[in-house]
């Protein structure tokens, strides 16, 4: 796609992003004969999987499940060739499925949005590019990702550092560069459970700086054998829907007894299974009241840090790593291979950064407020801006209510974390208080897209082309995923999950942790009563979405 003059055509849908929510919307607006007209920071397709390739990246969703449903012909002719998938199959998955259905077509590459304006009069968006060029249309689809804006390093003294400096989140070397050298990771969550391992087989000297130690358990990852696949696509239909009425949009292994209700060692032995089996369906959901109960799940965060115990052999450093700040599963959990194994190498150490903060960074090391270490290369695994950093960046503004950011100033705020008052046909892919933080996040993508699409072709058939949540309905959606993440362990703990990793920024619970399966039922019955709660032209039916709450199961 070429054209990005003012000039330029208005059309139907205009989309940030080209990952996987991009893509997708691209596809549903050119079946319902939608122009569209989309925009993407990188050269290519891919989104996240195109600029988190440090080593070891991979999913920690098993990959049969983290892929489209949209077409059976997909699944058929696609196979996975491990249970987690690497970056590199993933992002070689976008690129097939954007080949294959002629999607790169809609989109403009190593284009920037840096503002988006709604023009009242007009009822239109209008973007402003990198370029100055602008471009107008009817609806504005944010398919940005909720983890791809990476965080600012805020230890002062960064600049005065003159080795090499990578961040996994835009990594620019190859593992080659590292070897031979002194080599700090900073940060133990998703990304440096991946790389450490990997960067410690070639540095001549690792050393880890950890803040909170987190919950990471074997990923178990093997390649997938055929008649596994075989069984898979010849039953993706009922696996698929299995995932869209799950808690977390995979196949739940229903539990229903609680840790109590068994004996110390029938709770030992499956805890023992779940280890083997790992994933997301492994410790952590081996007991109904896990997420609910703080002694419960001091049962499993016991058993986790017992393992840690029986594999890192220096007593120090093993305490060093088990988590006792947080619940199990309070935040994301990890999945790595040889991670604690890793830390038994003569090449490796651990330094606490809550035990030595870092006061700075010189030419050649890096200062805590205990001591000094020498090293040649600095790899920033510190996490992301989530949900709203790739929110904010668009500079999404309305005379109504200004800018996005200043709209959020006190918190996020949305209807079903896919629109926000005061900001009309503005639609979130996966956006803030959706499941998309706790969920397959692709089966959260499929089912909003889809969602946006039936609201957008319903206010056409009413001769509306102007769609907006009432901040009643978007009131009472805060309180409901208020009320949902704090009937759990969710809301003892400060993580990424609510912004308590960016300095500054507003303490909201950034997703809806009440299952997939719920709300999505929520938001087929929500289309099935006219969209109460929206404002299709002006006029709303009652809100009414507590009521909804409540009655679907």
């Amino acid at each position: 796609m070429t054209d990005t003059s003012s000039t330029a055509p208005i059309v139907d849908v205009l989309c940030v992003g080209a990952g996987f929510s991009g893509l997708y919307a691209a596809y549903k607006a050119a079946a319902q004969g939608w122009t569209f007209a989309g925009y993407e920071t990188a050269p290519d397709v891919g989104g996240t999987w195109f600029w988190n390739t440090y080593p070891g990246a991979r999913c920690d969703v098993e990959s049969v499940y983290y892929s489209y449903s949209f077409s059976e012909e997909l699944q058929q002719e696609w196979t996975w060739s491990e249970r987690f998938a690497p970056q590199a199959e993933i992002l070689s998955y976008i690129n097939h499925v954007a080949g294959r259905f002629d999607l790169r077509r809609h989109f403009r590459f190593n284009t920037k949005v840096i503002a988006a304006n709604w023009l009242p009069d007009e009822h239109l968006w209008e973007l402003t590019l990198d370029s100055g060029d602008t471009r107008r249309g009817r609806y504005l689809l944010a398919g940005s990702g909720g983890l791809s804006t990476p965080k600012d390093f805020d230890v002062p003294g960064l600049e005065n550092f003159t080795g090499l400096t990578v961040s996994t989140s835009r990594w620019t070397i190859s593992l080659d560069d590292l070897a031979g050298k002194r080599v700090a990771v900073i940060g133990t969550g998703s990304s440096g459970v991946q790389c450490i391992p990997l960067i410690a087989e070639v540095a001549d000297h690792l050393t880890v700086f950890q803040r909170t130690p987190n919950y990471v358990f074997p990923a178990r990852n093997a390649r997938l054998p055929a008649q596994t696949v075989a069984e898979i696509k010849s039953n993706y239909p009922a696996i698929r829907e299995v995932c869209r009425q799950s808690l977390g949009g995979i196949p739940d292994r229903p539990v229903t007894d609680c840790a109590f209700d068994v004996s110390d060692e029938e709770r030992q032995e499956r805890y023992e299974r779940a280890y083997e089996r790992s994933g997301f369906l492994g410790v952590g959901a081996e007991f109904a009241d896990l997420l609910t109960n703080p002694e419960a799940n001091e049962t499993a965060a016991e058993f986790a840090r017992q393992k840690i115990r029986q594999i890192v052999r220096d007593p120090r450093t093993a305490s060093l790593l088990e988590p006792r700040f947080h619940p199990l599963g309070a935040k994301r959990s990890c999945f790595g291979t040889d991670f604690y194994e890793t830390f038994n190498r003569p090449n490796v150490s651990l330094v606490s950064l809550r035990d030595e903060p870092i006061a700075t960074l010189t030419s050649d090391s890096i200062v805590t407020e205990r001591g000094s270490y020498d090293v040649d290369a600095v790899v920033l695994a510190i996490g992301f801006d989530a949900f709203t950093g790739p929110l904010f960046a668009l500079n999404v503004t309305t005379p109504e209510a200004g800018t996005l950011r200043d709209a959020w100033s006190d918190g996020v705020r949305t209807y079903l974390g896919i629109m926000t008052a005061g900001f009309p046909n503005f639609f979130m892919i996966g956006g803030p208080q959706s499941p998309a933080l706790a969920s397959n996040v692709v089966v959260t993508i499929e089912q909003a897209v889809d969602w946006i699409t039936d609201l957008i072709t319903h206010a056409k058939a009413e001769g509306c082309d102007v769609i907006e949540p009432a901040t009643e309905a978007q009131d009472d959606w805060v309180s409901i995923t208020e009320a949902t993440v704090n009937q759990t362990l969710y809301a003892t703990t400060d993580s990424w999950y609510r912004g308590s990793n960016v300095t500054g920024k507003p303490s909201t619970f950034l997703g809806y942790v009440g299952g997939v399966g719920k709300y999505r039922r929520m938001c087929a019955e929500i289309a099935k009563r006219d969209y109460p709660g929206v404002r299709i032209g002006g006029q709303a039916v009652a809100p009414g979405i507590g009521r909804i709450d409540e009655e679907i199961a």
